[in-house]
Protein backbone atom coordinates (compact mmCIF):
# COMPACT_ATOMS: atom_id res chain seq x y z
CA UNK A 1 0.00 0.00 0.00
CA UNK A 2 1.30 3.27 -0.77
CA UNK A 3 1.37 6.14 1.50
CA UNK A 4 2.51 9.68 1.56
CA UNK A 5 5.79 10.42 3.28
CA UNK A 6 3.73 12.76 5.91
CA UNK A 7 1.42 9.91 6.37
CA UNK A 8 4.26 7.40 7.19
CA UNK A 9 6.00 9.88 9.38
CA UNK A 10 3.22 9.92 11.57
CA UNK A 11 2.76 6.51 11.77
CA UNK A 12 6.12 6.06 12.60
CA UNK A 13 5.77 8.93 15.71
CA UNK A 14 2.47 7.04 16.43
CA UNK A 15 4.57 3.70 17.21
CA UNK A 16 6.28 5.85 19.57
CA UNK A 17 3.58 7.04 21.35
CA UNK A 18 3.32 10.16 19.91
CA UNK A 19 -0.15 12.15 19.18
CA UNK A 20 0.42 15.84 19.31
CA UNK A 21 2.27 18.21 16.93
CA UNK A 22 3.79 21.82 17.50
CA UNK A 23 3.83 24.17 15.05
CA UNK A 24 2.61 27.01 12.15
CA UNK A 25 1.13 25.51 9.17
CA UNK A 26 2.97 26.80 6.32
CA UNK A 27 2.04 25.14 3.00
CA UNK A 28 5.38 22.90 3.36
CA UNK A 29 3.40 21.06 6.52
CA UNK A 30 -0.31 22.05 5.65
CA UNK A 31 -0.94 18.45 4.38
CA UNK A 32 0.74 16.74 7.27
CA UNK A 33 -1.09 18.59 9.65
CA UNK A 34 -4.66 17.58 8.33
CA UNK A 35 -3.19 14.11 7.91
CA UNK A 36 -3.02 14.45 11.76
CA UNK A 37 -5.80 16.31 12.52
CA UNK A 38 -7.85 13.19 10.66
CA UNK A 39 -5.74 10.37 12.57
CA UNK A 40 -6.56 11.87 16.03
CA UNK A 41 -3.63 14.07 16.83
CA UNK A 42 -3.57 17.16 18.65
CA UNK A 43 -2.19 20.09 16.26
CA UNK A 44 -1.19 23.19 18.26
CA UNK A 45 0.08 26.38 16.52
CA UNK A 46 1.62 28.68 18.73
CA UNK A 47 2.68 32.00 17.81
CA UNK A 48 6.79 31.64 17.63
CA UNK A 49 8.27 28.70 16.91
CA UNK A 50 10.37 28.73 19.84
CA UNK A 51 7.42 28.82 22.02
CA UNK A 52 6.41 25.62 20.22
CA UNK A 53 9.39 23.78 20.85
CA UNK A 54 9.15 24.74 24.72
CA UNK A 55 5.17 23.43 25.03
CA UNK A 56 6.71 20.36 23.45
CA UNK A 57 9.88 20.59 26.21
CA UNK A 58 6.73 20.89 28.70
CA UNK A 59 4.97 18.06 27.61
CA UNK A 60 8.03 15.42 27.46
CA UNK A 61 8.58 16.57 31.19
CA UNK A 62 5.10 15.40 32.10
CA UNK A 63 4.80 12.12 29.74
CA UNK A 64 8.44 11.06 29.25
CA UNK A 65 7.30 11.30 25.43
CA UNK A 66 9.36 13.26 23.02
CA UNK A 67 7.72 16.28 21.58
CA UNK A 68 7.27 17.53 18.02
CA UNK A 69 7.61 20.78 16.46
CA UNK A 70 8.00 21.50 12.93
CA UNK A 71 9.22 24.85 11.76
CA UNK A 72 8.70 26.18 8.06
CA UNK A 73 11.45 26.95 5.60
CA UNK A 74 13.96 29.98 6.25
CA UNK A 75 12.68 31.65 9.02
CA UNK A 76 10.36 29.30 11.14
CA UNK A 77 13.59 27.24 11.29
CA UNK A 78 15.66 29.99 12.12
CA UNK A 79 13.34 30.69 15.22
CA UNK A 80 14.12 27.37 16.41
CA UNK A 81 17.82 27.59 16.66
CA UNK A 82 17.73 29.03 20.24
CA UNK A 83 14.83 26.37 21.61
CA UNK A 84 17.03 24.00 20.10
CA UNK A 85 20.19 24.70 22.00
CA UNK A 86 18.16 24.91 25.40
CA UNK A 87 16.78 21.65 24.62
CA UNK A 88 20.34 20.26 23.84
CA UNK A 89 21.47 21.49 27.27
CA UNK A 90 18.08 20.80 29.26
CA UNK A 91 18.70 16.96 28.09
CA UNK A 92 15.24 17.37 26.23
CA UNK A 93 14.36 14.78 23.09
CA UNK A 94 12.31 17.54 20.84
CA UNK A 95 11.81 16.09 17.59
CA UNK A 96 12.52 19.07 15.54
CA UNK A 97 10.59 18.84 11.69
CA UNK A 98 12.38 21.48 9.79
CA UNK A 99 10.57 22.16 5.96
CA UNK A 100 12.87 23.28 3.07
CA UNK A 101 13.08 24.38 -0.61
CA UNK A 102 13.32 21.34 -2.57
CA UNK A 103 16.33 19.65 -2.52
CA UNK A 104 17.78 20.82 -6.10
CA UNK A 105 17.89 23.82 -4.26
CA UNK A 106 21.42 22.58 -2.25
CA UNK A 107 23.20 21.78 -5.11
CA UNK A 108 22.52 25.21 -7.43
CA UNK A 109 24.81 27.88 -7.38
CA UNK A 110 22.34 30.25 -7.88
CA UNK A 111 22.24 33.27 -5.35
CA UNK A 112 19.79 35.18 -4.17
CA UNK A 113 17.37 32.87 -3.44
CA UNK A 114 13.69 34.06 -1.48
CA UNK A 115 13.40 31.84 2.16
CA UNK A 116 16.41 29.64 1.47
CA UNK A 117 19.73 28.85 3.48
CA UNK A 118 21.58 25.42 4.06
CA UNK A 119 19.49 25.09 7.46
CA UNK A 120 21.44 21.83 9.14
CA UNK A 121 24.77 23.59 9.48
CA UNK A 122 22.97 26.01 12.26
CA UNK A 123 22.03 23.07 14.16
CA UNK A 124 24.89 21.15 13.99
CA UNK A 125 26.24 21.19 17.39
CA UNK A 126 22.99 21.29 19.45
CA UNK A 127 21.59 18.01 17.93
CA UNK A 128 22.47 14.16 18.65
CA UNK A 129 20.97 13.71 15.05
CA UNK A 130 20.52 15.61 11.62
CA UNK A 131 18.80 13.36 8.96
CA UNK A 132 17.87 15.00 5.77
CA UNK A 133 14.76 13.00 3.95
CA UNK A 134 16.19 12.97 -0.13
CA UNK A 135 14.52 10.21 -1.25
CA UNK A 136 10.95 8.73 0.41
CA UNK A 137 12.32 5.31 0.46
CA UNK A 138 14.55 6.75 3.54
CA UNK A 139 11.90 7.68 5.82
CA UNK A 140 11.51 4.93 8.24
CA UNK A 141 15.28 5.04 8.24
CA UNK A 142 15.64 8.47 9.39
CA UNK A 143 12.74 8.62 11.60
CA UNK A 144 14.00 5.63 13.22
CA UNK A 145 17.86 7.03 13.64
CA UNK A 146 16.20 10.48 14.82
CA UNK A 147 14.18 8.66 17.56
CA UNK A 148 17.15 6.17 18.53
CA UNK A 149 19.56 8.97 19.03
CA UNK A 150 17.29 11.32 20.86
CA UNK A 151 16.22 8.69 23.36
CA UNK A 152 19.73 6.67 23.82
CA UNK A 153 22.11 7.04 26.34
CA UNK A 154 22.07 11.16 27.70
CA UNK A 155 18.28 12.41 26.09
CA UNK A 156 18.65 15.07 23.37
CA UNK A 157 17.00 16.58 20.32
CA UNK A 158 17.35 15.65 16.72
CA UNK A 159 16.55 17.44 13.55
CA UNK A 160 14.85 16.01 10.66
CA UNK A 161 14.92 17.78 7.25
CA UNK A 162 11.56 17.33 4.81
CA UNK A 163 12.31 19.16 1.81
CA UNK A 164 9.04 20.40 -0.40
CA UNK A 165 9.39 17.50 -3.20
CA UNK A 166 8.59 15.26 -0.53
CA UNK A 167 4.94 16.70 -0.07
CA UNK A 168 3.68 14.94 -3.05
CA UNK A 169 5.78 12.02 -2.73
CA UNK A 170 4.71 8.36 -1.59
CA UNK A 171 6.43 5.17 -0.09
CA UNK A 172 5.08 1.95 -0.26
CA UNK A 173 6.36 -0.20 3.13
CA UNK A 174 4.84 -2.63 5.46
CA UNK A 175 3.43 -1.13 8.61
CA UNK A 176 5.55 0.64 11.00
CA UNK A 177 7.88 -1.01 13.66
CA UNK A 178 7.53 -1.06 17.46
CA UNK A 179 10.19 0.78 19.14
CA UNK A 180 11.66 -2.29 20.72
CA UNK A 181 12.69 -4.37 17.35
CA UNK A 182 14.33 -1.24 15.77
CA UNK A 183 16.27 0.42 18.84
CA UNK A 184 17.27 -0.80 22.62
CA UNK A 185 14.07 0.54 25.02
CA UNK A 186 15.26 -1.05 28.05
CA UNK A 187 19.10 -1.03 29.73
CA UNK A 188 19.15 -2.73 33.37
CA UNK A 189 22.33 -2.86 35.06
CA UNK A 190 25.24 -5.91 34.66
CA UNK A 191 24.39 -7.92 37.96
CA UNK A 192 27.43 -7.29 39.68
CA UNK A 193 27.34 -4.14 39.84
CA UNK A 194 23.82 -4.10 41.32
CA UNK A 195 25.55 -6.16 43.73
CA UNK A 196 28.31 -4.08 44.56
CA UNK A 197 25.60 -1.11 44.84
CA UNK A 198 23.46 -3.29 47.47
CA UNK A 199 26.60 -4.27 49.51
CA UNK A 200 27.38 -0.86 49.86
CA UNK A 201 23.84 0.55 51.02
CA UNK A 202 23.15 -2.35 53.33
CA UNK A 203 26.36 -1.29 55.10
CA UNK A 204 25.91 2.39 55.15
CA UNK A 205 25.11 3.96 58.25
CA UNK A 206 23.68 7.48 56.63
CA UNK A 207 23.13 6.47 52.90
CA UNK A 208 21.21 9.17 51.28
CA UNK A 209 19.03 9.23 47.81
CA UNK A 210 20.51 12.38 45.79
CA UNK A 211 17.14 13.03 43.39
CA UNK A 212 17.20 15.20 40.25
CA UNK A 213 14.78 16.03 37.44
CA UNK A 214 15.21 13.09 35.27
CA UNK A 215 13.34 11.39 37.80
CA UNK A 216 10.57 13.18 37.38
CA UNK A 217 10.51 13.30 33.70
CA UNK A 218 11.28 9.79 33.31
CA UNK A 219 7.74 9.79 35.27
CA UNK A 220 9.44 7.14 37.88
CA UNK A 221 8.47 8.65 41.31
CA UNK A 222 6.64 5.88 42.37
CA UNK A 223 9.76 3.11 41.83
CA UNK A 224 12.26 5.61 42.99
CA UNK A 225 9.91 6.78 46.26
CA UNK A 226 9.93 2.45 46.68
CA UNK A 227 13.65 2.35 46.91
CA UNK A 228 13.45 5.69 49.32
CA UNK A 229 11.37 3.16 52.01
CA UNK A 230 13.27 0.03 51.26
CA UNK A 231 17.04 2.26 52.43
CA UNK A 232 14.83 4.40 54.61
CA UNK A 233 17.03 7.56 53.94
CA UNK A 234 16.64 10.69 53.51
CA UNK A 235 16.26 12.41 50.26
CA UNK A 236 18.16 15.67 48.93
CA UNK A 237 16.93 17.56 46.36
CA UNK A 238 18.67 18.50 43.66
CA UNK A 239 18.19 22.30 42.39
CA UNK A 240 16.67 20.87 39.26
CA UNK A 241 14.79 18.22 40.78
CA UNK A 242 12.83 20.76 43.28
CA UNK A 243 9.55 18.04 43.29
CA UNK A 244 8.64 15.71 45.70
CA UNK A 245 8.21 11.71 45.48
CA UNK A 246 4.90 10.72 46.47
CA UNK A 247 4.44 10.07 50.37
CA UNK A 248 7.95 11.57 51.57
CA UNK A 249 7.78 14.92 52.34
CA UNK A 250 8.77 15.13 55.43
CA UNK A 251 12.06 13.01 54.78
CA UNK A 252 12.97 14.82 51.41
CA UNK A 253 15.82 18.07 51.95
CA UNK A 254 16.56 20.97 49.81
CA UNK A 255 20.67 20.57 49.07
CA UNK A 256 22.37 23.44 50.33
CA UNK A 257 19.73 24.18 53.18
CA UNK A 258 20.45 24.52 56.18
CA UNK A 259 19.54 20.68 56.90
CA UNK A 260 20.54 19.65 53.41
CA UNK A 261 24.16 20.78 54.37
CA UNK A 262 24.27 18.83 57.30
CA UNK A 263 22.81 15.76 55.73
CA UNK A 264 25.49 15.99 52.97
CA UNK A 265 28.42 16.12 55.67
CA UNK A 266 27.28 12.89 57.64
CA UNK A 267 26.16 10.68 54.54
CA UNK A 268 28.91 7.62 54.22
CA UNK A 269 26.89 6.81 51.18
CA UNK A 270 25.50 9.08 48.00
CA UNK A 271 23.07 7.31 45.98
CA UNK A 272 22.90 9.36 42.81
CA UNK A 273 19.61 8.68 40.47
CA UNK A 274 18.59 11.40 37.31
CA UNK A 275 20.85 14.17 37.88
CA UNK A 276 24.16 15.69 36.63
CA UNK A 277 26.54 15.78 39.04
CA UNK A 278 27.48 19.38 37.92
CA UNK A 279 28.50 23.11 39.13
CA UNK A 280 24.87 23.56 40.76
CA UNK A 281 25.99 20.23 43.13
CA UNK A 282 29.58 21.45 43.08
CA UNK A 283 30.65 18.22 41.32
CA UNK A 284 29.83 16.44 44.80
CA UNK A 285 33.49 17.29 45.78
CA UNK A 286 33.35 21.25 46.51
CA UNK A 287 31.45 23.26 48.55
CA UNK A 288 29.20 21.50 51.27
CA UNK A 289 30.86 17.77 50.06
CA UNK A 290 34.07 19.28 51.57
CA UNK A 291 32.97 18.59 55.03
CA UNK A 292 32.22 15.83 57.81
CA UNK A 293 32.77 12.30 55.62
CA UNK A 294 34.71 13.35 52.83
CA UNK A 295 35.23 9.71 51.91
CA UNK A 296 32.05 8.70 51.28
CA UNK A 297 31.04 6.28 48.77
CA UNK A 298 29.15 7.23 45.52
CA UNK A 299 26.69 5.45 43.47
CA UNK A 300 25.64 6.96 40.06
CA UNK A 301 22.69 5.75 37.80
CA UNK A 302 23.22 6.59 34.56
CA UNK A 303 22.63 6.68 30.96
CA UNK A 304 25.73 7.73 29.59
CA UNK A 305 28.73 5.82 30.32
CA UNK A 306 30.74 8.73 29.35
CA UNK A 307 29.63 10.56 32.31
CA UNK A 308 31.01 8.24 34.84
CA UNK A 309 34.19 9.22 36.89
CA UNK A 310 34.36 12.69 34.95
CA UNK A 311 33.44 15.11 37.66
CA UNK A 312 34.33 12.78 40.28
CA UNK A 313 35.12 9.08 41.22
CA UNK A 314 31.86 6.86 41.12
CA UNK A 315 32.91 4.13 43.05
CA UNK A 316 29.93 1.69 41.94
CA UNK A 317 28.58 3.04 38.11
CA UNK A 318 25.30 1.84 37.11
CA UNK A 319 24.87 2.21 33.57
CA UNK A 320 21.88 2.48 32.42
CA UNK A 321 18.14 3.30 32.34
CA UNK A 322 16.78 4.36 36.02
CA UNK A 323 13.23 2.94 35.09
CA UNK A 324 15.18 -0.30 34.39
CA UNK A 325 17.75 -0.38 37.22
CA UNK A 326 15.68 1.16 40.18
CA UNK A 327 13.32 -2.11 40.47
CA UNK A 328 16.78 -4.10 39.90
CA UNK A 329 17.85 -2.57 43.06
CA UNK A 330 14.24 -2.84 44.98
CA UNK A 331 14.23 -6.50 44.23
CA UNK A 332 17.45 -7.14 45.30
CA UNK A 333 17.32 -4.79 48.78
CA UNK A 334 16.37 -6.67 51.77
CA UNK A 335 14.52 -4.08 53.53
CA UNK A 336 15.44 -5.43 56.82
CA UNK A 337 19.23 -4.63 56.97
CA UNK A 338 18.61 -1.47 56.31
CA UNK A 339 17.97 1.03 59.37
CA UNK A 340 16.81 4.71 59.28
CA UNK A 341 20.08 6.89 60.41
CA UNK A 342 19.88 7.80 64.28
CA UNK A 343 19.61 11.54 63.09
CA UNK A 344 16.69 11.62 60.65
CA UNK A 345 13.65 12.48 63.11
CA UNK A 346 16.08 15.15 64.46
CA UNK A 347 16.59 16.39 60.73
CA UNK A 348 12.68 16.28 59.85
CA UNK A 349 11.92 18.23 63.00
CA UNK A 350 14.86 20.91 62.49
CA UNK A 351 13.69 21.09 58.80
CA UNK A 352 10.58 22.00 59.68
CA UNK A 353 11.51 24.61 62.24
CA UNK A 354 13.37 26.17 60.15
CA UNK A 355 10.64 26.58 57.58
CA UNK A 356 8.34 28.20 60.34
CA UNK A 357 10.79 30.35 61.06
CA UNK A 358 11.35 31.48 57.44
CA UNK A 359 7.71 31.58 57.24
CA UNK A 360 7.63 33.77 60.84
CA UNK A 361 10.29 36.32 59.23
CA UNK A 362 8.24 36.88 55.92
CA UNK A 363 7.49 41.06 55.94
CA UNK A 364 3.58 40.65 56.44
CA UNK A 365 2.49 43.72 55.02
CA UNK A 366 4.59 46.30 52.96
CA UNK A 367 3.47 48.32 49.38
CA UNK A 368 4.47 47.25 46.95
CA UNK A 369 4.65 43.66 47.84
CA UNK A 370 7.65 41.93 49.23
CA UNK A 371 8.64 38.94 47.11
CA UNK A 372 8.72 36.61 50.03
CA UNK A 373 5.32 37.80 50.94
CA UNK A 374 4.56 37.20 47.07
CA UNK A 375 5.34 33.34 47.14
CA UNK A 376 4.10 32.69 50.39
CA UNK A 377 0.23 33.92 49.14
CA UNK A 378 0.70 32.84 45.56
CA UNK A 379 1.34 29.08 46.61
CA UNK A 380 -0.65 28.52 49.77
CA UNK A 381 -4.11 27.71 48.31
CA UNK A 382 -2.81 25.73 45.02
CA UNK A 383 -4.39 22.54 45.17
CA UNK A 384 -1.65 19.98 46.81
CA UNK A 385 -1.13 18.35 42.92
CA UNK A 386 -0.50 21.52 41.16
CA UNK A 387 1.91 21.17 38.33
CA UNK A 388 4.68 24.30 39.30
CA UNK A 389 6.15 25.74 36.58
CA UNK A 390 9.06 28.46 37.37
CA UNK A 391 10.62 30.94 35.53
CA UNK A 392 12.81 34.21 35.77
CA UNK A 393 15.10 34.79 38.06
CA UNK A 394 14.87 36.03 41.63
CA UNK A 395 10.63 35.79 41.51
CA UNK A 396 11.88 32.03 40.76
CA UNK A 397 14.27 31.70 43.59
CA UNK A 398 12.22 33.48 46.16
CA UNK A 399 9.05 30.95 44.80
CA UNK A 400 11.64 27.84 45.44
CA UNK A 401 12.57 29.54 49.01
CA UNK A 402 9.19 30.04 50.25
CA UNK A 403 6.85 28.10 48.05
CA UNK A 404 4.14 26.44 50.75
CA UNK A 405 3.43 23.62 49.19
CA UNK A 406 5.32 20.33 48.56
CA UNK A 407 4.96 20.18 44.93
CA UNK A 408 5.06 16.47 43.15
CA UNK A 409 6.46 17.97 39.56
CA UNK A 410 8.20 21.25 39.21
CA UNK A 411 9.39 22.11 35.52
CA UNK A 412 11.81 24.95 34.94
CA UNK A 413 15.27 25.30 32.63
CA UNK A 414 17.53 24.86 35.56
CA UNK A 415 20.13 23.58 33.43
CA UNK A 416 20.41 26.90 30.77
CA UNK A 417 19.03 29.37 32.89
CA UNK A 418 16.92 30.01 29.77
CA UNK A 419 13.61 32.61 30.52
CA UNK A 420 10.41 33.32 28.80
CA UNK A 421 10.01 29.29 28.75
CA UNK A 422 7.44 28.91 31.73
CA UNK A 423 4.09 30.05 29.42
CA UNK A 424 4.89 27.43 26.74
CA UNK A 425 6.03 25.11 29.18
CA UNK A 426 2.89 25.42 31.14
CA UNK A 427 0.37 24.95 27.65
CA UNK A 428 2.78 21.68 27.01
CA UNK A 429 2.01 20.98 30.67
CA UNK A 430 -1.72 21.46 31.14
CA UNK A 431 -1.90 19.31 27.43
CA UNK A 432 -0.11 16.50 29.27
CA UNK A 433 -2.30 16.19 32.95
CA UNK A 434 -5.42 17.15 30.50
CA UNK A 435 -8.37 18.46 33.29
CA UNK A 436 -6.74 16.29 36.19
CA UNK A 437 -4.34 18.37 37.40
CA UNK A 438 -4.15 22.30 37.58
CA UNK A 439 -1.11 23.65 35.76
CA UNK A 440 0.09 27.10 37.76
CA UNK A 441 3.00 29.02 36.30
CA UNK A 442 4.66 31.17 38.84
CA UNK A 443 7.31 34.20 36.98
CA UNK A 444 8.62 37.48 36.70
CA UNK A 445 7.36 40.19 34.62
CA UNK A 446 10.20 40.01 32.32
CA UNK A 447 10.62 36.63 31.48
CA UNK A 448 6.26 36.15 31.21
CA UNK A 449 6.61 39.12 28.59
CA UNK A 450 9.07 36.87 26.28
CA UNK A 451 6.24 34.75 24.81
CA UNK A 452 3.07 36.76 26.16
CA UNK A 453 1.12 36.36 22.97
CA UNK A 454 0.78 32.41 24.02
CA UNK A 455 -1.81 33.64 26.25
CA UNK A 456 -3.92 33.06 23.21
CA UNK A 457 -2.89 29.69 22.34
CA UNK A 458 -4.25 28.92 25.91
CA UNK A 459 -7.39 30.82 25.31
CA UNK A 460 -8.00 28.83 22.06
CA UNK A 461 -7.50 25.60 22.64
CA UNK A 462 -9.12 26.44 26.15
CA UNK A 463 -5.77 25.11 28.54
CA UNK A 464 -6.83 26.91 32.13
CA UNK A 465 -3.38 27.39 32.96
CA UNK A 466 -2.94 29.82 35.71
CA UNK A 467 -0.42 31.91 35.68
CA UNK A 468 1.27 34.36 38.84
CA UNK A 469 3.10 37.17 37.58
CA UNK A 470 5.05 38.91 39.90
CA UNK A 471 5.79 42.40 38.60
CA UNK A 472 8.96 44.12 40.06
CA UNK A 473 9.31 46.49 36.22
CA UNK A 474 13.00 45.16 36.04
CA UNK A 475 14.75 42.35 35.40
CA UNK A 476 15.24 41.82 38.76
CA UNK A 477 17.59 39.17 39.42
CA UNK A 478 20.34 40.83 36.90
CA UNK A 479 19.82 44.38 39.18
CA UNK A 480 21.09 41.93 42.00
CA UNK A 481 24.21 40.75 39.74
CA UNK A 482 24.70 44.40 38.20
CA UNK A 483 24.43 46.74 42.16
CA UNK A 484 27.04 43.75 42.98
CA UNK A 485 29.33 44.39 39.95
CA UNK A 486 28.82 48.41 39.60
CA UNK A 487 27.31 49.91 42.27
CA UNK A 488 24.28 51.44 42.84
CA UNK A 489 24.03 52.96 38.69
CA UNK A 490 22.03 50.42 37.15
CA UNK A 491 21.07 51.37 33.49
CA UNK A 492 18.32 49.56 31.52
CA UNK A 493 17.99 46.59 33.68
CA UNK A 494 15.41 48.90 36.38
CA UNK A 495 11.98 50.69 35.15
CA UNK A 496 12.92 49.88 31.67
CA UNK A 497 9.07 49.54 30.91
CA UNK A 498 7.59 51.67 33.55
CA UNK A 499 4.55 50.90 35.94
CA UNK A 500 1.84 51.38 34.16
CA UNK A 501 2.00 47.53 32.58
CA UNK A 502 -1.11 45.63 32.42
CA UNK A 503 -0.96 42.19 32.25
CA UNK A 504 -4.17 41.73 33.98
CA UNK A 505 -5.65 43.97 30.77
CA UNK A 506 -3.60 41.93 27.85
CA UNK A 507 -5.12 38.80 29.58
CA UNK A 508 -8.70 39.81 29.37
CA UNK A 509 -7.41 41.15 25.53
CA UNK A 510 -6.58 37.54 24.49
CA UNK A 511 -9.75 36.46 26.35
CA UNK A 512 -8.33 35.29 29.59
CA UNK A 513 -9.33 35.96 32.70
CA UNK A 514 -7.19 38.80 34.54
CA UNK A 515 -6.89 40.79 38.02
CA UNK A 516 -4.62 42.76 39.35
CA UNK A 517 -3.25 42.51 42.60
CA UNK A 518 -1.03 45.01 45.02
CA UNK A 519 -1.70 44.15 47.99
CA UNK A 520 -0.80 40.92 50.16
CA UNK A 521 -3.79 39.83 51.56
CA UNK A 522 -5.66 40.14 48.26
CA UNK A 523 -3.08 37.66 46.50
CA UNK A 524 -4.50 34.31 47.67
CA UNK A 525 -8.22 35.21 47.16
CA UNK A 526 -7.70 36.57 43.36
CA UNK A 527 -5.53 32.96 42.55
CA UNK A 528 -8.32 31.31 44.42
CA UNK A 529 -10.90 33.08 41.87
CA UNK A 530 -8.05 32.63 38.74
CA UNK A 531 -8.84 28.78 39.69
CA UNK A 532 -11.99 28.92 39.91
CA UNK A 533 -12.94 30.43 36.77
CA UNK A 534 -11.32 27.42 34.90
CA UNK A 535 -9.61 29.52 32.20
CA UNK A 536 -6.43 30.78 31.20
CA UNK A 537 -6.08 33.37 33.82
CA UNK A 538 -2.86 35.91 34.81
CA UNK A 539 -2.96 37.53 38.26
CA UNK A 540 -0.52 40.34 38.49
CA UNK A 541 0.91 41.31 41.41
CA UNK A 542 3.09 44.32 41.93
CA UNK A 543 6.62 43.30 44.31
CA UNK A 544 8.87 45.91 45.71
CA UNK A 545 11.35 45.66 43.09
CA UNK A 546 14.46 46.78 45.74
CA UNK A 547 13.83 44.02 47.69
CA UNK A 548 13.43 41.34 44.60
CA UNK A 549 17.04 43.03 43.78
CA UNK A 550 18.69 42.91 46.73
CA UNK A 551 17.18 40.00 48.89
CA UNK A 552 17.31 37.42 46.79
CA UNK A 553 17.05 34.29 48.93
CA UNK A 554 20.26 31.88 49.10
CA UNK A 555 22.41 34.39 46.34
CA UNK A 556 25.89 33.32 47.33
CA UNK A 557 24.88 29.65 46.77
CA UNK A 558 23.49 30.55 43.22
CA UNK A 559 26.61 32.72 43.04
CA UNK A 560 28.52 29.17 43.87
CA UNK A 561 27.65 27.49 40.52
CA UNK A 562 29.84 30.01 38.60
CA UNK A 563 33.22 28.94 38.17
CA UNK A 564 35.11 25.98 39.31
CA UNK A 565 35.67 27.50 42.61
CA UNK A 566 38.92 25.41 43.32
CA UNK A 567 36.94 22.01 42.95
Amino acid sequence: MSVYVHDRMLELMEAEGVKTLFGIPDPNFVAMFIAAEARGWRVIAPHHEQAGAFMADGLWRMTGLPGVIVGNQGPGVANLAAAAICAAKENVPTIFIAGQRQRVFDQRVRRGRFQYTHQPAYFEAAMKYIGVIEYAEQTDEIVHEAFRRALSGTPGPVYIEYPMNMGQAQVDLSPALPPEVYRLTHQGAEISRIAEAIRLIEEAEVPVLLVGQGVFVSRAQMMVAELAEAMKCPILQTPGGAAVLPGLERRTFPYASPVGTQIVAAADLVLAIGTEIGEPLHYGVGRHWASGKTGRKWIYVERDPLAIGVNRAIDVPLVGDLRDIVPQLVAALSSSRCRAPRELEAWEAAASSFKSQLLASVPRQSTPVHPARFAVEATRVLPEDAVIVRDGGAVSIFTGAYGQIAPRDVIWCQNFGHLGTGLPHAIGAQLAVGDTRRVVLISGDSSFLFHISELETAVRKQLPVVCIVGCDYAFGLEVTVYKAAFGPQSPETEAHWGKQLRLDRIAEGFGAYGEYVDRAEDIAPAVQRALASKRPAVVQVAIDGLANATEVPGFDEFASWYGDAGY
